[in-house]
């Protein structure tokens, strides 16, 4: 059963009966943030991100056309819905709002089946889009992330590590003679050693700052913020016989099968020379003399032997 979305509404009006009403009518179905001017409903839309905003487009200290603006000028807001609630009837305000980004408009006095009609129609539309967006990135048999959602990852965190001038470890690991599994048992049962080795990375693999995902076929990658290369030694040696331990039973009559892993780790504290491609070309190299030494093993990258 897929865990259930409460979506969030920010009001930014200046009066608080409006925001009062607009409340009432949508408290039940979305949480609710409001804010009394332009420039703390800027800041709560940058705190909470909120699904829809509704907007207030007359107001004493930035009115609505100078808020979106802003929100439309940093990526941080740039694609949260904003409707405007307006008492304002003429045809030229509302071809500005629309031209300035707006979604959609809500006039007052409020009828509250067009508020929620209205506010409805972007939810459903942010949520689509949500999902179309964890889709791109999720590998589809594991539940882990893919490549281009790893790759993102990687580059936001070893850009964080540049900045710091702390450590980041990259670990790319490869499920020993895959080939000749899938040949033996079959691909269902080959996908079934692959969920297996997820959930063993899943279970191994437990700060919530570091990171896992399936590089493509056999391959699956680990990304550890802070963790020098002693550190990340631990985490692969861990996965290691984590993934020998286990037995992934036949589909045909249960009984166990076995896989191992190879892995290549490179760790470093980054310079101005490095790059984040070369940190993952290092441990491919390191993956590469795990295999060649004879694969279940974990090899470090070695920065002064290269």
């Amino acid at each position: 059963m897929e865990e259930q979305v409460i979506n969030t509404i920010l009001v930014v009006d200046d009066e608080p009966a409006n925001i009062v009403s607009l409340t009432h009518i949508l408290k039940d179905t979305y949480k609710i943030y409001a804010a009394k001017n332009g420039s703390d409903g800027i800041k709560l839309a940058h705190k909470h991100k909120p699904d829809v905003i509704l907007l207030d487009i007359v107001m004493p200290d930035k009115d609505g056309f100078e808020v979106i603006a802003e929100l439309k000028s940093t990526s941080v807001t740039q694609g949260i819905p904003v409707i405007f609630i307006t008492g304002l009837t003429n045809v030229e305000d509302e071809e500005k709002g629309l031209s300035a980004g707006a979604a959609d408009y809500i006039n007052k006095p409020f009828s509250a089946p067009i508020v929620k009609l209205r506010v409805h129609n972007q939810v459903m539309m942010q949520n689509y889009i949500k999902k179309i967006e964890i889709l791109s990135v999720r590998d589809q048999l594991t539940g882990l992330t893919n490549r281009r959602g790893f790759d993102e990852r990687m580059r936001a965190d070893y850009g964080r590590a540049l900045r710091s001038e702390s450590w980041i470890s990259v670990l790319i690991m490869d499920l020993d003679k895959f080939k000749t599994y899938n040949d033996t048992y079959g691909h269902l049962q080959g996908d079934k050693a692959l969920q297996a080795a997820a959930n063993v990375l899943k279970s191994t693999v437990t700060r919530a700052a570091d990171f896992i995902g399936r590089w493509g076929g056999e391959e699956f990658v680990a990304l550890l913020p802070d963790n020098n290369g002693e550190q990340a030694a631990f985490i692969a040696e861990s996965i290691r016989k984590n993934m020998e331990a286990i037995e992934i039973p036949l589909l045909t009559d249960g009984s166990p099968t076995k896989i191992t892993v190879s892995i290549g780790i490179c760790s470093g504290i980054p310079s101005a020379e490095d790059s984040a491609e070369i940190y993952m070309k290092n441990a491919d190299a390191a993956l590469y003399l795990a295999k060649e030494r004879g694969r279940n093993q974990y090899v470090l990258f070695d920065w002064e032997g290269q």
